[in-house]
């Protein structure tokens, strides 16, 4: 078998995979793009601790990923429809078994600070995240990548240790920027859009249109400016008197609202992103099996998807794959209510006692009332569940991955395969339940290398399987992404992995 490449007008059809690499999302054609103008944009999900460095262990907000994609670029981008198309990478090549993949990179590209990029650049912004002493939430991402190498000026080799047909995907996440090689300083010097000009970690980013930005038909509005306003009521406030012109995470209580103002609109993707309540496996109460099998049957997901996201969005089954992505564990049974198993296992649990939730409107709006719909469900049980109304600043920091029992939020992965290296194999940084399962571990392994699409499709279901039945997690609920925008805001601003255009709103956006 002979190597086979894959450049802008290819179709990658590998295992029955079939993903276009095509050149940068289109526009509608019914669009005329109009350059000038600040964008401004509202945003929820921002804090005071956060930071422009990509290797931190909670780089993850909506703040530092919209930021992120503002200054920064990957080596591929994720378009509207879910495709993995070139960014920095103009092209890439997978050998036999996809073990080496060589990524080809676009020549001519400047950082901000006038360097042009160099596979020197690459090397070193991709190696950082799995290099001694890091904490980067990438490093479960990256920990079966063998080397990263440079072949010379412009071309990249990533040997994969057992072949992985997502290496492409891979290299779409935020966390995989590129920065300046040997740059050790946060200081926003990246190749992206927009200039950082100034910024007020959780407060307001602004950044002024790069002269040199390497993409002709982007970044339209001369200057973006990032407001955080974490109230959902203020935020939809300064959006309807025209104070910004974008917002993230309109409530699903508002929709209508908005969508009969004759100058808003919303925008309204179904997509990957997913709560969850977390239960972790090593301390306790949740270190007994049966205690969270109780809690797992005891929930009534149809009640919170009405009551708490008014439908927008789909009932989850206890594990992170998403109905719209590939490899979804369909013939799974929907995990309905069912009071005589919870009770069942709560007895055999042995446990007694009140159990703390920790949550937050910094997980999302309506974190708190998810929380205390969750303690009236577990009641008749005799589940008492405390819910702890933690402050938004600093929640990502103080209580995620802390506290035994804690809520969290996920934007989703772009596969099925990232999404489980990421957040639930034993060696992921962000294993929020700290479930270990060597057996998941493997089949997982043995799923990235599966070419037989069938075979494939099964052993990525028996993992899906392995977290619902046995992991610590609970996840109720797949939401819609909601925004919401001034109608002379055009261009594409939805997509299925993340708010705001995927976080790449200011440079699809322009204002009329």
């Amino acid at each position: 078998m002979t190597q086979m490449e894959w450049n802008r007008r290819s179709l990658l059809q590998a295992g029955g995979a079939g993903l276009m690499i095509a050149g940068l999302p289109g526009l509608a054609a019914a669009q005329t793009p109009k350059r000038g103008g600040k964008l401004r944009i509202g945003l929820g999900g921002g804090q005071t601790t956060n930071t422009l460095d990509q290797t931190s262990p909670t780089f993850a907000s909506p703040n530092e990923r919209t930021v992120n994609y503002t200054l920064f670029n990957t080596l591929v981008e994720i378009d509207p429809d879910g495709k993995a198309i070139p960014e920095l990478a103009e092209s890439w090549t997978i050998d036999p078994g996809a073990k080496r993949w060589v990524f080809n990179l676009r020549r001519g590209v400047q950082f901000h600070n006038g360097k042009k990029m160099t596979a020197d650049d690459v090397v070193f912004s991709l190696r950082r995240h799995s290099a001694p002493g890091s904490r980067s939430g990438a490093q479960g991402m990256l920990r079966d990548l063998e080397s990263i190498t440079k072949i010379d000026s412009h071309k990249v080799e990533i040997l994969h240790k057992t072949g992985s047909l997502d290496v492409h995907f891979l290299m779409s996440d935020y966390h995989l920027s590129i920065v300046p090689d040997a740059q050790t300083e946060s200081n926003g010097v990246g190749t992206g859009p927009y200039v950082l000009q100034s910024w007020e970690p959780g407060v307001r980013f602004r950044g002024t249109r790069n002269p040199n930005y390497w993409k002709a038909d982007r970044a339209f509005a001369d200057e973006v400016e990032i407001i955080v306003v974490n109230d959902d009521l203020a935020r939809l406030s300064a959006l309807q008197s025209g104070e910004v012109d974008v917002i993230n995470r309109l409530d699903p209580r508002t929709v209508r609202l908005v969508e009969a103002a004759p100058t808003l609109k919303a925008s309204i993707a179904h997509g990957y992103g997913y709560y969850t309540v977390n239960m972790r496996t090593q301390v306790e109460p949740f270190n007994n099996p049966d205690l969270r099998l109780a809690f797992k049957h005891l929930v009534n997901r149809q009640e919170l998807l009405d009551r708490i996201l008014r439908g927008y969005g789909s009932l989850g089954n206890d594990h992170p794959v998403s109905s719209k992505l590939p490899f979804f564990a369909s013939s799974l049974p929907q995990r309905e209510p069912d009071l005589d198993k919870a009770r069942f296992h709560f007895r055999k649990s042995g446990h007694s006692g009140a159990i703390p939730l920790h949550t937050s409107p910094a997980v999302f709006s309506s974190a708190i009332d998810m929380a205390v719909l969750l303690q009236a469900q577990a009641a008749p049980i005799g589940m008492e569940i405390t819910v702890q109304r933690e402050p938004p600043d600093g929640y990502w920091g103080n209580i995620w991955m802390k506290k035994p029992f804690h809520m969290s939020y996920w934007t989703g992965r772009i596969t099925t395969d990232i999404m489980l290296s990421t957040g639930y194999s034993g060696t992921a940084a962000w294993n929020e339940t700290q479930w270990v399962n060597p057996h998941f571990d493997e089949v997982l392994a043995q799923a990235r290398t599966e070419f037989d699409e069938t075979r494939r499709a099964g052993l990525y279901a028996e993992a899906q399987s392995m977290i619902r039945d046995d992991g610590g997690v609970m996840i109720p609920l797949f939401n819609s992404f909601i925004d919401a925008a001034r109608k002379a805001v055009g261009g594409n601003l939805i997509a299925p992995n993340m708010e705001l255009a995927g976080g790449r709103i200011a440079e699809r956006a322009w204002l009329g």
